[in-house]
């Protein structure tokens, strides 16, 4: 088993998350984070004066699938999260050991 952590833009999460519904996935974990990449940070305008936010709001999605479905879901979170500028975000695979319900044995 593999666990597919995605780190996106929050504006993109709807996007994906409705292509790994149609592509037959529909489990997943979604967190609200905040980090920075490539782009250090934005600057905005505020009043006149320049604000630099140094850790920008993204969405994390976890997904915890067998190991056959890797690509599958990777593509489809490249091919919808994807915008072609900085901060678009980080793909991460884990192997998992092993995965248990709580509700059942």
């Amino acid at each position: 088993m593999k666990k597919v952590e995605a780190i996106i833009r929050p504006e993109r999460l709807d996007k994906v998350s409705a292509a790994l519904l149609e592509g037959g996935y529909n489990a997943m974990t979604v967190t609200e984070v905040k980090g920075r990449g490539a782009q250090k940070g934005i600057a905005l305008q505020f009043r006149g004066k320049e604000i630099v936010v140094d850790m920008i709001p993204k969405v994390k999605i976890e997904i915890v699938i067998g190991d056959g479905s890797v690509d599958d879901i990777v593509g489809i979170i490249r091919a919808n999260a994807r915008t072609g500028r900085n901060g678009d975000g980080k793909i991460f695979v884990y192997d998992i050991e092993k995965c248990l319900g709580v509700r059942s044995d």
